[in-house]
């Protein structure tokens, strides 16, 4: 059965952190390493719920704040994740890759992401029609690696498993979509990843 369907991750495949350097300066205002200021930001019960569509982005974002003991207003946190992002870049090349993918494959991103993301990809990084369809996790009630994600996934695009491949920079997210027969791909560095994704292509 061939490949109708190219799935692609967010945050660390299309979105990554190039530059540590600012976010870990950051971190230490506020007596946190780079690793601790992620997971303030990122690894934490409130986060989880936001990516589950559970809280909104603006709440985690006040637990945030809070926890840095920061004002909770909207122009602070806007200053705070302006900061604290400032070191990310978009991979243009791979997204102009997604852009020549069409009209021979569907292209679909599918994100572990709150529910500002849309907003983001629009207004922003100015990437969202590079894809034909785009799944927040936030907006479906469901974060990867959860089976019911994916199924929800495939529903919608109407397409079998195995027409499908994933690229995600989790090894965990690429096992699970596995297990339901779909092609995974685990992004640990572009060009090799890339270079996987067009052999499995055969372009």
């Amino acid at each position: 059965m061939s490949i109708k369907v190219v799935i692609f991750d967010m945050g660390g495949v299309l979105v990554r952190t190039e530059d540590t350097a600012p976010r870990a300066a950051l971190g230490l205002r506020f007596g946190k390493t780079y690793t601790e200021l992620d997971q303030i930001f990122f690894g934490n019960k409130s986060s989880l719920r936001a990516s589950r569509g559970e809280i909104s982005a603006r709440d985690h974002m006040q637990h945030v704040m809070r926890t840095l003991d920061l004002p909770e207003t909207d122009e602070s946190i806007d200053a705070f994740v302006d900061e604290f992002f400032i070191g990310d870049e978009v991979d243009r090349e791979i997204i102009d890759y997604i852009e020549s993918l069409c009209p021979r494959y569907k292209t679909v991103m599918l994100s572990n992401a709150w529910d500002n993301l849309r907003k983001i990809l629009i207004n922003k990084w100015k990437i969202a029609d590079a894809f034909d369809e785009i799944f927040i996790s936030a907006e479906m009630g469901f974060a990867k690696p959860d089976p019911k994600i994916y199924e929800m996934v495939l529903d919608k695009l109407d397409v079998a498993p195995e027409e499908t491949v994933f690229i995600d920079d989790f090894i965990e997210n690429i096992e699970a979509a596995c297990k339901l027969g779909m092609h995974g791909i685990h992004f640990q560095a572009p060009d090799v990843a890339m270079a996987e994704l067009k052999a499995m292509l055969k372009e």
